[in-house]
């Protein structure tokens, strides 16, 4: 009878750009006693990859266009990370109220173009999504390949929605 086992992986440091995912990953699912095995299912979160990947903007660097400015001020939001939004997006779908409905570069339709920032690891800091996740998953597979596992990668997001 097939079996479906759900685990997380434990121990992992605050991801910083450079860093080996598909390493970190096997290293830390072994030493807490769930080896990665052939067949296996990773899922990664689009924001340890935007981290690991650089996908990190300091607001210091932005400067926002009128429209930016313009749209942050009726909204009370910070016109730099308006702009980076804009700039990670292909068009603006919709608003609604202070939320900018885009389809990303990718393809995606979602709040912000996925543009995060509760989980970039510092103030003024902000993530964007992976410029390229099926390439970053394909990478990853055969890194695991490399450590001797036959596993798929899958990257997730919640796109800020349960």
């Amino acid at each position: 009878m097939a079996k479906l086992t759900v685990f997380g992986v434990e121990g992992l440091p605050e991801i910083t750009p450079g860093m080996d995912l598909a390493e970190m990953v096997h290293a830390a699912a072994a030493a807490q006693g769930d080896p990665l095995v052939d067949r296996d299912i990773v899922l990664v979160t689009s924001k340890i990859v935007s981290k690991a990947e650089d996908c990190i903007v300091d607001l210091a660097d932005i400067e926002p266009s009128p429209f930016a400015t313009r749209w942050s001020e009726k909204w009370e939001k910070d016109p730099r990370v308006t702009e980076v939004v804009l700039q990670a997006s292909q068009r603006v779908v919709r608003q609604i109220g202070p939320v900018l409905i885009t389809e990303t570069h990718h393809g995606f339709c979602c709040a912000n173009s996925g543009v995060d920032q509760s989980s970039s690891g510092g103030d003024g800091l902000i993530l964007t999504l992976p410029v390229d996740p099926d390439a970053t998953c394909r990478a990853h597979r055969a890194r695991f390949a490399e450590l001797g596992v036959d596993v798929a990668v899958i990257m997730t997001d919640t796109f800020g929605r349960p």
